[in-house]
């Protein structure tokens, strides 16, 4: 029998619609009898170089609704979080280099470390942009600190974080969070409903 295609899960550490969902998609593609893979993307790549486009928050118009957005969703789901839509956001680029060498070096850790990532920054409001700051999630995934933050500064790291972002770029992921099931797109975490009827039943 043919198992059915992983979800494949694109966000981008800052992106806090790619931190909502995180806390969404597994649940999600389990009662479907799916798995997912997670993808680190850059939303500086995507959004500001590739399509010339400003961060949201600093959109006329859009930032103000994005807030109001994001602080019904939070009352919606139940969400406390330190961190606020409008505060400063941090370098996501060495959480992301992380991520990829722990794929490389360490496969199966990458998925809890970037739970991990998302609840310090986005729930607990600390600053992750800082390359120590990240190794010290480490000992988490039974590593040590300083191999982790060499890691993630290695040549290795910055050429897996190059070739996953011009990927999801050639693959037209533009934001995120962002999905695919079995080649079908989903863009945003408003998405993820429509996700759920698609998976049960086979799409439309």
């Amino acid at each position: 029998m043919k198992h059915a295609e992983p979800i494949d899960f694109y966000f981008d550490f800052l992106s806090m619609y790619g931190y909502f969902a995180s806390l969404r998609i597994e649940a999600i593609a389990a009662r479907h009898g799916r798995e997912v893979r997670w993808h680190s993307m850059l939303l500086g790549v995507s959004v500001m170089k590739t399509m010339g486009l400003k961060p949201l928050l600093e959109t006329p118009l859009k930032g103000d609704y994005v807030i109001r957005d994001s602080l019904r969703y939070m009352r919606r789901h139940g969400l406390q979080l330190q961190r606020q839509p409008a505060d400063p956001m941090m370098d996501p680029r060495p959480a992301a280099r992380a991520f990829y060498w722990l794929r490389h070096e360490h496969p199966g850790t990458e998925v809890a470390f970037a739970r991990e990532v998302l609840d310090r920054y986005w729930r607990q409001g600390m600053d992750l942009g800082d390359p120590d700051a990240v190794a010290h999630i480490a000992p988490l995934l039974g590593l040590r600190t300083d191999a982790v933050r060499e890691g993630m500064e290695s040549e290795l790291a910055r050429d897996e974080l190059r070739a996953a972002v011009a990927a999801s770029l050639e693959r037209g992921v533009f934001g995120s969070p962002f999905f695919f099931i079995d080649g079908e797109p989903f863009w945003g975490s408003d998405r993820l409903e429509q996700v759920d009827d698609w998976l049960a039943t086979g799409g439309w």
